[in-house]
């Protein structure tokens, strides 16, 4: 039988917490408090957390600390891109176990909270009690390209056509700088439509099968404005990464327990990626879900993450 999410919880405390360059962290905590302690880090980048994040976990085991990462949800300034990188999220991560007051967590990251997982745990290994890991993503110039330029257009040509509609046969080479020109400048009406047509596209590629909540939420206006401009941003600076440097960092983390969770059929993230972590990190447990895509929402996903989390909590 298949395990679902927990039953609906609210946040026993939220806040915020300042940091550098005008951002203010949004943070909620959840479960038992004094319980294991936990960090869940979001998608995008430029997602966000939902109610749903916090049901991953036991809340009778667990002591979850959920945040939007700089510039979305309801963290501030919304869509803001200055002093917003890899390195500043990761330091975030770090002044919330503080706040926290835990020595080590488990992090628990999916799509581009993997990314970020991987490097935050190759930052401070000794942070890290266990990494729980969904929808691979290590940021690498051929994973970009395979989602916004040739890969996912083969599979997907309805909906790539309208991601290259109003982009000129010139500036298709490189569609993550014709949209970032976009999103960045130009009237806010013109920037908040190329927003919405960037997410969107996302959002319909993200599970196996059609799925209209997630659809709509991409297609937010809100959402879809920080998800893109902040997305762009990283993207376009390949995410403050060196080439393969997740991949070859592998080795500072190899004795922390892992679970590496991926969709066969993931179209954003390509299963070849996750499988090349799991090549360079045999100690890993590595679930290769059959007829699954990308979203952690999909029945088989789901099921291997919240069993992941039930493993960790009584160690």
């Amino acid at each position: 039988m298949l395990r679902t999410y927990y039953p609906p919880i609210e946040p026993y405390a939220t806040g915020a917490i300042e940091v550098d360059g005008g951002h203010r962290v949004y943070f909620e905590r959840c479960g038992t408090p004094g319980a294991k302690p936990a960090v869940f880090l979001h998608g995008g980048p430029g997602a966000g957390i939902s109610p749903l994040h916090r049901r991953v976990f036991d809340p009778s085991l667990y002591d979850v600390t959920l945040f939007d990462q700089r510039g979305c949800g309801r963290s501030t300034p919304h869509a803001r891109v200055e002093a917003n990188t890899t390195w500043d999220l990761v330091a975030d991560i770090e002044r919330l176990r503080e706040a926290a007051g835990v020595e080590r967590w488990l992090v628990f990251g999916g799509s581009w909270g993997s990314t970020l997982a991987l490097a935050y745990a190759q930052s401070h290994p000794d942070r890290v009690c266990e990494l729980v890991l969904r929808g691979i993503s290590t940021c690498t110039s051929p994973e970009l390209h395979w989602l916004h330029q040739f890969g996912v257009s083969e599979l997907f040509p309805d909906k790539y056509e309208r991601l290259v509609a109003n982009i000129p046969a010139w500036e298709r080479g490189n569609l993550i700088e014709g949209y970032h020109r976009r999103v960045m400048t130009g009237s806010r009406d013109d920037q908040i439509a190329a927003a919405r047509t960037w997410s969107l596209f996302e959002g319909e590629v993200a599970t196996l099968l059609p799925e209209p909540v997630t659809s709509a939420l991409h297609d937010d206006e809100h959402y879809a404005f920080a998800f893109a401009r902040i997305e762009l941003h990283y993207f376009l600076n390949s995410c403050w990464l060196e080439p393969s440097q997740l991949l070859r960092g592998v080795r500072k983390i190899r004795s922390i327990p892992c679970t590496i969770v991926h969709g066969r059929y993931d179209m954003p993230c390509p299963v070849r990626y996750a499988w090349e972590l799991h090549k360079a990190w045999p100690e890993a447990d590595f679930r290769l879900i059959e007829g699954a895509g990308h979203a952690f929402s999909e029945p088989g996903i789901l099921d291997q993450l919240v069993r992941a989390t039930d493993r960790y909590a009584k160690i």
